[in-house]
């Protein structure tokens, strides 16, 4: 049995690796502290069809699967890129059988935000339609965004009060917690391409900069903390495609592949994006440097969709449940 991605997603992730790192990085990340508008933007992400990857296609998207489009979601965590693509998967699974708002989300003419309590919700700013869960019925309304300053203007969180909503499928349980598994998933892909991209980033400097005469990465402290956060990316990495995969041709694993990737993502990432502030001493530790923008990804994520606990409270029970069985 073969494991590893196909020709087809791996010409997929070329080609949206290229497409990301000219359209966005640290600069534009920095840039959102400020008020700028994420980058690359909703419109050129829906041009280009990463926003329709699991839109049907008479709906005007690709009808793509969950792994399409966590392969594209890796290459956007490695550039800090906004909106995110998790938004865009969850709003795909809810909008299955709503042609009309699933071509909105797929050409970007409509701005989606998904809703969870009173919780901050992703991509809220700038959002001009929100989906939500009330009494057990998938809604859809307009909204009322309040904003603070932001950790990770990328994010685009803000707490919603809706307004003006109204029912789009009555009894919709069920759906929505399919939606958040996928959305969990995507958003562990984008944390993969973040947390990738952070040891990356804390190699490089480890290979460059001297002391003592010697690399600092021929130093034991710093290559093994590397190679630890190198080893936790790849980890990620085979439990990312497996709930991607779960998502797609094997529903019944996928509230638990959901989870364990989830919960090890937010440690990957943080152990990651300290990492590489910690190889960069005293530069890793100023506004200056790009590292912090990776641990300010790493510190909003391990709270979006759950945190690390409520992961491992949900793989836990599962498994006490017989889900491996």
């Amino acid at each position: 049995m073969n494991f590893d991605l196909d020709t087809d997603q791996l010409d997929a992730a070329a080609g949206a690796r290229r497409f990301f790192t000219g359209q966005a990085g640290p600069a534009q990340a920095r840039a959102g502290l400020e008020g700028g508008p994420p980058a690359p933007g909703r419109q050129a992400l829906a041009d280009i069809g990463f926003l329709g990857i699991t839109v049907a296609e008479d709906a005007g998207g690709a009808g793509g699967s969950v792994l399409d489009l966590a392969v594209v979601a890796e290459q956007a965590g490695a550039v800090l890129a906004g909106p995110s693509l998790v938004t865009a998967a969850r709003a795909a699974v809810l909008l299955a059988d709503q042609p009309e708002l699933a071509a909105a989300l797929a050409d970007g003419s409509r701005s989606f935000c998904v809703v969870d309590g009173g919780h901050p919700a992703l991509d809220a700013v700038g959002a001009d339609t929100f989906l939500a869960l009330v009494d057990g019925d998938l809604v859809v309304g307009d909204g009322d965004v309040a904003t603070g300053q932001p950790m990770d203007a990328t994010r685009g969180l803000g707490v919603v009060t809706l307004t003006g909503t109204r029912v789009l499928v009555p009894g919709a349980g069920d759906r929505w917690a399919r939606a958040r598994d996928v959305a969990v998933v995507a958003l562990a892909a984008e944390d993969l391409g973040t947390a990738g991209k952070a040891v990356e980033v804390g190699v490089a400097y480890a290979k460059e900069r001297q002391a003592f005469g010697r690399a600092i990465g021929s130093y034991q402290a710093v290559k093994h903390a590397l190679v630890d956060a190198w080893v936790g990316v790849e980890q990620l990495r085979s439990l990312v495609w497996w709930a991607a995969w779960a998502a797609d041709a094997a529903p019944e694993e996928l509230p638990l592949a959901a989870a364990a990737a989830g919960a090890f993502a937010a440690e990957t990432l943080e152990r990651a994006a300290e990492t590489c502030i910690q190889v960069h001493g005293g530069t890793g530790f100023t506004w200056e440097h790009d590292a912090h923008l990776y641990w300010r990804r790493a510190k909003v994520d391990r709270l979006l969709l759950g945190d690390t606990a409520e992961h491992q409270d949900v793989v836990a029970g599962l498994v006490l449940a017989g889900a491996l069985s």
